[in-house]
């Protein structure tokens, strides 16, 4: 464990690239050359249009995918040693697109257990591992229940409490609220802050809605497997135009305010929410 002592990045790419081969045969350069260090309790959203090589770095990052080049580092283990790779994957865990995907067992606590079941954990230990991380997610009153039985949103939540048994510092969720409603996105952003901002996991976050990157506190840009921008959501977003340029999406509330800027009025840049929006016009009047 001598690897963690003192280290302060989370995560770090240097000079990373990742190449595959397409179906039609032909090489393509996924990421190329992407420098990015993720400091330990911080929550990022990484933003950009599909093919853009937000997916491929969230693998990269947990070592289900490996470097064509560079180096990728998790707490400062190399990603490319086999030795460390159960502990990087620890400490590191992932939550995909599709819970369905996930989710092993046919009852929410046994499902919880795999993870610790699988490295060792002594039982009495995992219980105590699931009945907290249950507790986390807030899904404790479902402990009994089949996952099929669950909404979306829950599904995801049980996921979630199966990577937190594994007893993580680093959370990376690769679109989880794609495939939920609002009501079920807005279960998974909770409790996404609530780890953060209460338990002080890191959280690396890939999503194509801007009012989930807007609750980051970074916002990491990506088009065609380069980091180009990086910075505060409230930074981030004042860059309309050249979002849009890249095909992607602003917060409605933003748009609204670059619009209204446009037709004169006095409006800042950097209005992300409703609140911010009523604040803004109230002091106009």
């Amino acid at each position: 464990m001598s690897t963690l002592k003192g280290v302060t990045d989370m995560i770090k790419a240097n000079k990373l690239q990742f190449n595959y081969i397409s179906p039609e045969n032909k090489p393509v350069n996924a990421l190329d050359q992407i420098d990015l260090e993720l400091l330990k309790g911080e929550f990022t959203a990484i933003i950009g249009h599909n093919g853009s090589g937000k997916s491929t770095l969230a693998k990269l990052m947990n070592a289900t995918l490996l470097p064509s080049g560079g180096k990728m580092y998790v707490l400062g283990m190399d990603t490319q040693d086999e030795n460390r790779l159960w502990e990087i994957r620890r400490n590191a865990g992932m939550v995909f697109q599709n819970p369905d995907n996930q989710i092993v067992a046919t009852i929410v606590e046994e499902d919880v257990a795999f993870g610790p079941e699988n490295l060792g954990v002594h039982p009495d230990e995992i219980r105590q591992r699931v009945d907290a991380s249950l507790a986390s997610v807030n899904m404790t009153e479902h402990l009994k229940k089949p996952p099929h039985l669950l909404s979306g949103g829950q599904k995801q939540r049980v996921a979630i409490a199966g990577v937190l048994a594994m007893k993580p510092q680093c959370i990376i969720l690769d679109e989880p609220t794609a495939m939920l409603d609002p009501s079920g996105r807005k279960e998974v952003l909770d409790t996404i802050m609530h780890l953060n901002k209460e338990e002080g996991i890191t959280i690396v976050l890939i999503t194509h809605f801007m009012e989930e990157a807007v609750l980051a506190d970074r916002v990491v840009v990506m088009e065609s497997g380069h980091v180009i921008m990086d910075d505060t959501p409230k930074k981030v977003f004042s860059h309309v135009e050249k979002l849009q340029a890249l095909g992607l999406d602003v917060p409605q509330v933003t748009l609204l305010a670059h619009e209204m800027r446009k037709s004169g009025l006095n409006l800042p840049e950097d209005v992300l929410t409703v609140e911010e929006m009523v604040n803004v016009i109230w002091q106009l009047k």
